[in-house]
């Protein structure tokens, strides 16, 4: 069916229709970009880096240390070391995308020492 074969009133409701589509895309996308780019800004905020690191070390230190307590092994503690060393050490790192690289290596890394830390403990 032809555009010219739809009558006038029925073309006027789509178009008012796609215009409203229109207002609600350039409204959704505004607010989208804002929100994003607020959500970007904390979340890349030195501080939360930060916390995240600390909280990572507390849990690290107990969570490794009681695994040498309880099944005697340092490895899983000494790799998971290494990890936290490395995601310390992406901290420093200008943030240009490296900084992102070496903190995932390093979570990597610790994520294998508490992996090997649950599995000497079975």
């Amino acid at each position: 069916m032809s555009l010219l074969a739809i009558p006038t009133h029925r073309l006027d409701r789509m178009a008012i229709g796609l215009s409203g589509l229109c207002v609600v895309h350039c409204l959704a996308t505004a607010v989208w970009l804002s929100l994003v780019a607020t959500v970007g800004g904390v979340l890349g905020a030195p501080i939360v880096h930060e916390l995240g690191l600390s909280l990572a070390m507390v849990m690290g230190v107990v969570a490794l240390g009681r695994g040498i307590m309880q099944h005697g092994y340092t490895m899983p503690s000494a790799v998971g070391g290494l990890g936290l060393g490395v995601m310390a050490g992406a901290l420093t790192m200008p943030h240009d995308g490296s900084e992102a690289l070496y903190t995932i290596v390093g979570v990597s890394i610790l994520a294998l020492g508490h992996r090997l830390n649950h599995i000497a403990a079975e």
